[in-house]
């Protein structure tokens, strides 16, 4: 069960890593949202990874889950979705300004006034 999970966090992280580090807004949102899964999947098996196990410990029970780590996934899935809101409004007032939706900071040069200067 742990490798499983393991590995589920390993490639929503690889796969969010590649999307974050393309050129274009779609994706760089995409890529925020696997990262964001990732985390949140992490956050989730701090708290241990046991079936049918209470959240609180009681008398005469060994195992039991933390419910902090459970806690804090639900804050971070509020905070995920509203930060994808305004990474999705950003891009959209970028690409309908521009007419494209680049993700680069290299300035245009203009042709004719690099001629103008050999």
């Amino acid at each position: 069960m742990e490798l499983l999970v393991a590995t589920a966090i390993g490639i929503l992280t690889a796969g969010g890593l590649y999307l974050v580090l393309r050129l274009r807004t779609f994706p760089v949102i995409l890529g925020m949202s696997l990262l964001t899964y990732a985390v949140n999947v992490f956050l989730f098996t701090t708290g241990r990874l046991s079936v049918g196990a209470p959240p609180i410990l009681r008398d005469g029970v060994e195992v039991y889950t933390d419910p902090l780590p459970q806690a804090l996934v639900l804050t971070a899935i509020v905070i995920s979705f509203g930060m994808t809101a305004v990474v999705v409004m950003i891009g959209l007032g970028a690409f309908l300004g521009s007419d494209d939706d680049h993700v680069d900071d290299q300035p245009e040069t203009d042709q004719s006034t690099s001629e103008g200067q050999s």
